[in-house]
């Protein structure tokens, strides 16, 4: 059967990848990434943190397992939209329950799949993270290049992904009470702190911190979450209100925020950081992990100068910093996620880490 194109991408240097609908049959004008993972499309479409963004995959093959209940990152995606080379929609997996195109449908999120991902993950490489439309085939390239000069992307996405309300993840025989700041959590996050006897008390970003020593938390931990850290002020302003009286645990976004509210800066990155491949190093021991990583922006390094804060880890690829802790104050962040399980138990320690914090500041109450 010979198929026609449906759909493309166009960006604004008027390239154009013509391909084939699945998922929503929807436009969509985002910015447009890549990730170099081999698995795990689900709970990249599903992450929080691509609010708004095209993701391209470039393993060639996605939906080829299908999608599992139990797999969900959050309950209602938010990723703008999904580029692959191959979609398969016959997926052999006796735990699927959809099919990766049903859960687009769903969520009014679009996709396309034939396209070239080679050459355009090369061009994402070669020119930075920058708007691009998913239309249909029919839309001539000047009225493509005109409403994507005419969009606006997204600011603020924290606001659009946090909850509204409080939530509760208990465990049994619980020891400690975690209060995790939610900017776009991913519930495995959850999982692993429950998995690690915390009972966690999930609350949106701008709960004041005085609401929050209310709950007589162990520890708080601040979550990841989509766009520029620089937005995010009521965490900024927490993390200054709590430094010193909690022990205070960040990954990725949280981790940016952490180095802002100690009066450090960051920046972001020509193309990102995504996929479940980035070897980072330990300055403790000289080990390297192998990371999973979803993040635009990063810390400044030189920015760090007299904050009290020192640098954890590094990126092996670029020499970023992948991770801080402070001098004097139990405040520590990665960059990665240790609990996307990527080595697949390289980056558990940093929830141990965490653990032992809290353990100590309940001896010492």
């Amino acid at each position: 059967m010979i198929r026609t194109y449906d759909c493309k991408i166009v960006l604004a240097d008027g390239s154009e990848y013509p391909g084939y609908r699945f998922g929503a049959k929807v436009d969509r004008v985002c910015e447009i990434v890549f990730n170099t993972s081999m698995v795990g499309y689900q709970e990249i479409v599903s992450d929080p943190s691509y609010t708004a963004q095209m993701a391209v995959m470039t393993y060639p093959i996605i939906g080829n397992y299908g999608i599992t209940d139990e797999d969900f990152e959050t309950k209602i995606p938010t990723i703008g939209a999904l580029a692959v080379r191959e979609y398969n929609d016959i997926p052999s997996n006796f735990r699927y329950t959809k099919t990766l195109s049903e859960i687009l449908e769903d969520y009014g999120i679009p996709a396309i799949e034939g396209i070239d991902t080679r050459r355009l993950t090369r061009s994402i490489r070669d020119f930075g993270s920058r708007p691009a439309l998913l239309t249909d085939i029919s839309v001539s390239r000047e009225t493509a290049l005109e409403r994507l000069a005419a969009a606006q992307l997204p600011h603020d996405q924290v606001s659009q992904v946090s909850c509204k309300k409080r939530w509760y993840s208990r465990t049994s025989n619980h020891r400690y009470n975690v209060v995790a700041v939610d900017c776009g959590i991913k519930l495995n996050i959850v999982r692993s702190l429950n998995g690690r006897g915390c009972n966690v008390t999930v609350v949106p970003y701008d709960t004041p911190a005085s609401a929050i020593l209310g709950m007589e938390p162990d520890g708080v931990f601040l979550s990841n979450g989509p766009g520029n850290p620089e937005d995010v002020t009521p965490v900024i302003e927490l993390v200054r209100a709590l430094r010193g009286k909690l022990p205070i645990f960040g990954i990725c976004l949280g981790h940016q925020m952490i180095a802002l509210a100690y009066g450090g800066k960051t920046f972001k990155l020509k193309f990102g950081h995504r996929g479940g491949n980035h070897p980072v190093k330990s300055l403790a021991n000289g080990k390297l992990e192998i990371t999973s990583q979803n993040h635009s922006y990063a810390v400044d390094a030189a920015s760090l100068e007299g904050t009290g804060l020192e640098v954890t880890h590094v990126n092996i690829l670029d020499g970023t910093v992948e991770g801080l802790r402070s001098k004097t104050e139990p405040v520590f962040s990665v960059q990665y996620h240790p609990e996307s399980a990527p080595g697949p138990q390289d980056s558990g320690y940093l929830f141990d880490q965490f653990i032992a914090m809290m353990e100590e500041g309940k001896q010492n109450a």
